[in-house]
């Protein structure tokens, strides 16, 4: 969906890195994939054809965070009793 987005954070020896790839289409969402050491995310189409691939070996990757699309961002609401 629209409005995806993964959140990959790379050790890059002694520097920190981030990555964002995000569904940029109606239609279009992200699919991460991990195997044989490689974590690979991709921005694929309704009919899984990958748009755009980011591929990252799995011992650099620190954190990965998924940002599901939502009309109402989760969290934001305070309830008081």
């Amino acid at each position: 969906m629209r409005g995806d987005r993964v959140e990959v954070v790379i050790d890059a020896g002694g520097d920190v890195r981030t990555y964002e790839i995000e569904a940029t289409r109606n239609g279009r969402r992200v699919e991460i994939t991990t195997t044989r050491g490689i974590v690979e995310v991709t921005e694929v189409t309704r009919g899984g054809t990958p748009v755009r691939t980011a591929r990252f070996m799995s011992s650099r990757v620190l954190a990965l965070v998924e940002y599901p699309a939502g009309e109402h961002p989760i969290g934001q609401e305070v309830i008081e009793p």
